[in-house]
């Protein structure tokens, strides 16, 4: 099979019909085989019987459907571990995402060899207060954190080599940064396509201006992960060692000031040198702690179910 279609989604009846109508439309065209997956991320206007109704006309339609709302990640997660196709590409189901950019994203992978192609949709319909300014903001900070040079990390029109999504881990809310989970794996040859980007058409966006701020703590998450993530010991261990030390040679100052230089001064306990040497000695031991405890659950870490499925077709 040449290409996989994973298309995560959440109440999107009204332009789920449209959508496969298209897509099939550019895969005929093109003389590919493929399969569609939708995976219903708890859906509740009849988004899954739509889905039901499409596999019965068309048998390369697979459908995934959660038992209730986990969010994007899982289900892109879910949909990984179900395609088959030499080339994986995500989209949304909203239509804002054109189907016509698949061939050219195919062929990006196959034939130019790229492990990740992003969509970029460097022309916006959205609103330039609340989505436009903010998103670049976003890609900036993303840019400079990560290292991955792409211009939009929120596009949802990507595409990917079998192995990359067979690789990866997507978990919590790290959709967005799906091409730096690649690159922690080991796939580097990451670049960027120009896609058409177009007005929604029905309903209404299912993210708010918090899905902002939720992005600049997973990227936070995300480098703290990348560098430490199988080694929190360096980062704990280093800084509680830092801070033990700090904490000791201030109280071996005040013990020899005490005992040699100055006997008769101030008692210890009323200098503040004594806090500072105490603090920073607790502190340095929790730390230390810390990144003890930290390795011993990354060496017993077992991979939990992070969703629950209700139903599937075609799979």
């Amino acid at each position: 099979m040449q290409i996989s279609i994973v298309i995560p989604l959440l109440n999107e009846q009204e332009s789920l019909k449209e959508l496969h109508d298209w897509i099939v439309q550019v895969m005929q065209s093109n003389h590919f085989s493929y399969e569609i997956i939708f995976i219903d991320d708890g859906s509740s206007d009849g988004s899954w019987e739509t889905i039901s109704e499409l596999s019965q006309s068309n048998e390369n339609v697979k459908g995934i459907q959660f038992l209730k709302n986990y969010g994007k990640s899982q289900a892109l997660h879910a949909g990984f571990k179900a395609a088959e196709g030499e080339v994986v590409i995500t989209m949304d189901a909203d239509l804002q995402d054109n189907p016509e950019e698949i061939p050219g994203l195919y062929a990006m992978i196959t034939q130019d060899g790229h492990h990740v192609v992003s969509g970029w949709k460097k022309k916006r319909y959205d609103s330039v207060i609340t989505k436009n300014i903010p998103s670049k903001l976003f890609n900036w900070a993303a840019r400079k954190t990560s290292g991955v040079k792409l211009h939009d990390f929120n596009c949802g029109l990507k595409a990917f080599n079998h192995k990359v999504v067979k690789t990866i881990e997507v978990s919590g809310e790290m959709h967005r940064y799906i091409p730096v989970l690649a690159k922690n794996a080991g796939f580097s040859d990451i670049t960027e396509k120009v896609v058409q980007h177009q007005a929604r058409k029905y309903g209404s966006t299912k993210f708010g201006a918090e899905r902002f701020i939720n992005g600049f703590l997973d990227l936070i998450t995300i480098w703290f992960v990348s560098k430490f993530g199988r080694r929190p010991m360096h980062l704990f261990g280093a800084w509680g060692v830092l801070m033990f030390v700090v904490g000791f040679g201030f109280a071996l100052y005040l013990g020899i000031d005490k005992l040699f230089l100055n006997p008769a001064g101030r008692l210890i306990t009323q200098r503040p040198q004594f806090y500072i040497a105490l603090t920073a000695m607790i502190i340095g031991t929790q730390l230390f702690l810390a990144g003890f405890l930290g390795e011993i659950m990354v060496r017993s870490r077992k991979n939990d179910t992070r969703y629950n499925i209700s139903d599937k077709i075609n799979l």
